[in-house]
């Protein structure tokens, strides 16, 4: 669904320039992966501040009355989103959920993230239900790729390494061209992972820019599951991977590392974790300063 972008990156807390003012409703409907990640771990908890995370999962047919509770509670929010815990588009929960939600928030700008691995066969059902998508794209050298994943899972078969590399990389970049041509404001994540993509990153945001990525979020990495021992990149790494990719792309610099159930203004406050575990009492009240 094409949206203007002028009201997109006024709105949108994760597009465009930090916004203190502008909120957004994650729903996680969406707990399976077709990707193994060397660097993720999905938990269910209510303390860890880290995309993978949530407190609940929901089912698409309970996703409107969370909508309506937290706008409720939260009248900054611009945005309904779906960022996992899981991939979005390895099951049909997330576009099923889109498709529920579409005519009762019409106000809201509906945006999703995927790991583009079936975003290439999805991008026209994609673009048709939201209106800016993120796309995680860690490499685009295969030999870099295949350092980073341990597998993927496409239509029911495994693939590992290089071959797995060269599937997962071309249906991002293929999937990206078809949804930024059908007018979808496209924004490209790319985890930097100190001595395997940290001298790549130039040719990411290229690549990507070419594909028709408009902005672009460098999120460092956080050491955990396999790659727990490889120490997260400092201030002055991400600065400079930033600065290189800035020569092609637009950079986002406020990410917050957000869960999949986040609710509220990044940055500001959240209650994700009490609404989703339905300890919001009605007549509660929330600071929104």
């Amino acid at each position: 669904m094409a949206t203007d972008e002028h009201i997109i990156l006024k709105e949108h807390p994760c597009f465009g320039p930090c916004k203190k003012n502008k909120g957004r409703i994650h729903l996680p409907v969406a707990p399976g992966c077709n990707i193994e990640c060397r660097f993720c771990d999905r938990k269910i908890n209510e303390d860890e501040q880290r995309p993978g995370v949530t407190s609940a999962v929901l089912e698409p047919e309970e996703a409107a009355g969370f909508v309506e509770l937290a706008i409720e509670k939260c009248p900054e929010i611009t945005v309904v989103g779906i960022a996992g815990p899981g991939d979005t588009l390895a099951t049909d929960r997330a576009l099923k959920t889109f498709r529920l939600l579409r005519g009762k928030f019409p106000k809201l700008i509906r945006c999703m993230s995927t790991n583009g691995l079936l975003l290439d066969e999805k991008a026209e059902e994609v673009a048709e239900l939201i209106d800016t998508l993120t796309v995680t794209v860690n490499a685009v050298d295969p030999e870099i790729q295949a350092q980073i994943n341990n597998k993927i899972i496409y239509h029911g078969k495994i693939y590992t390494g290089i071959e797995a590399a060269k599937i997962l990389i071309r249906n991002q970049l293929s999937g990206i061209r078809k949804v930024a041509k059908a007018g979808t404001l496209v924004k490209v994540n790319t985890v930097l992972v100190p001595g395997i993509n940290d001298k790549h990153i130039e040719e990411v945001a290229a690549t990507v820019k070419a594909a028709g990525a408009s902005i672009y979020n460098i999120i460092p990495l956080i050491p955990q599951n396999d790659m727990k021992d490889i120490a997260a990149p400092t201030c002055e790494e991400l600065h400079r991977a930033r600065q290189e990719a800035e020569l092609y792309i637009n950079v986002f610099r406020h990410c917050q590392h957000c869960r999949a159930d986040a609710v509220g203004v990044p940055g500001v406050y959240d209650i994700g974790a009490k609404l989703y575990q339905g300890r919001l009492s009605v007549k509660e009240t929330f600071s929104h300063g």
